[in-house]
């Protein structure tokens, strides 16, 4: 049954995407808001408790509403699994921003393409070069790929066949919406940030990702140059001090011979500190890069083609595991 539920999900979702400004995205901000106001007064054994709350809650909450459901009927308890996919996986959560700088790409207007990454990551984009600004859209983009659509494919395959519906993708996306939203509360909140929250919410985040992480990296490395992309997993990885963005980047970097990482030049921003944590610098390429050629318009294209091929490899996968379960 996760086979059709993500199916379905997936083609639900090309078809009637949410918007940009949707109200699940508001919902969680309110929940997440209303938790830590009510459950965060500073101290450190305080940080598990607002944690627990915000990313349990929600996940306790949809395991009993779908083992209710399944209870009566297993109709209900598919359409039950194909919503909350639809709310937690795909590919419309992020792309409008890819789609649309690379269309301005495309039409060689770079100001609106700085714009739109700016508007997408929340930094200055005004100064980057182009170069630098294929390379920020090709990095986030992947990563966003992996959080939006592998991440949560895994733990619900994983969590659905331990009879627990959809309740892993509601745990992947919690736990990394309270990652991100934590790293930012004094701006969300308006309030103090909780040091001790930030870290947690962030290590839990990095644990939850650790095998997800490795699996993707591992489909790009299959459906593209896979010797280039393991030579380059081996190698890169420790360009990025998360180990996680690390894997990923590095694989995909190989699996199309483009180049990632580095540092931004003296004068020009954003700096790597505000969108990835630089590792130290490596022999493969100039300041820290991967190896391969520098970006171009051209690898978008071919980015999008890796993802889509690593998505049909894991629904392969799934499908046969889905048909041996059923013949036996």
């Amino acid at each position: 049954m996760s086979f059709f539920a993500v199916l379905l999900a997936l083609v639900i979702e090309q078809l009637k995407p949410l918007p940009r400004d949707n109200w699940i995205h508001h919902a969680l901000v309110s929940w997440v808001g209303w938790t830590g106001r009510n459950f965060d007064a500073g101290r450190e054994h305080h940080a598990w408790v607002v944690w627990a709350v915000s990313v349990l809650g929600p996940c306790i909450a949809v395991a009993a509403l779908y083992l209710g459901i399944q209870y009566h009927s297993l109709i209900l308890a598919l359409g039950f699994d194909v919503a909350v996919l639809y709310l937690t996986l795909g590919f419309r959560q992020f792309s409008h921003y890819f789609t649309d700088i690379r269309d301005a790409l495309d039409r060689g207007d770079e100001l609106e393409a700085r714009r739109l990454l700016a508007e997408w990551r929340h930094l200055d984009a005004s100064e980057l070069p182009r170069t630098e600004l294929l390379r920020h859209v090709i990095e986030h983009a992947l990563l966003a790929a992996h959080r939006h659509v592998f991440g949560v494919f895994f733990w619900f395959v994983l969590l659905s066949t331990l009879g627990l519906g959809p309740v892993g993708a509601v745990l992947y996306r919690m736990a990394e919406f309270a990652s991100r939203y934590w790293t930012y509360p004094s701006k969300t909140l308006g309030m103090p940030a909780n040091e001790r929250l930030m870290h947690i919410s962030q290590q839990v985040f990095d644990l939850i990702d650790h095998v997800p992480s490795r699996l993707t990296a591992f489909g790009f490395a299959v459906v593209g140059n896979f010797e280039e992309a393991i030579n380059s997993w081996r190698r890169d990885a420790a360009l990025w001090q998360r180990s996680n963005e690390g894997v990923i980047l590095a694989a995909a970097a190989g699996a199309v011979g483009v180049q990632l990482g580095g540092q931004a030049p003296p004068g020009v921003t954003p700096e790597r500190s505000r969108t990835f944590e630089a590792g130290p610098t490596g022999p493969a390429g100039s300041a820290g890069s991967t190896g391969g050629t520098p970006p171009l318009a051209d690898h978008l294209r071919s980015v999008v083609g890796l993802v889509w091929r690593s998505v049909v490899l894991w629904m392969l996968l799934v499908a046969l595991l889905t048909l041996a379960n059923l013949v036996g």
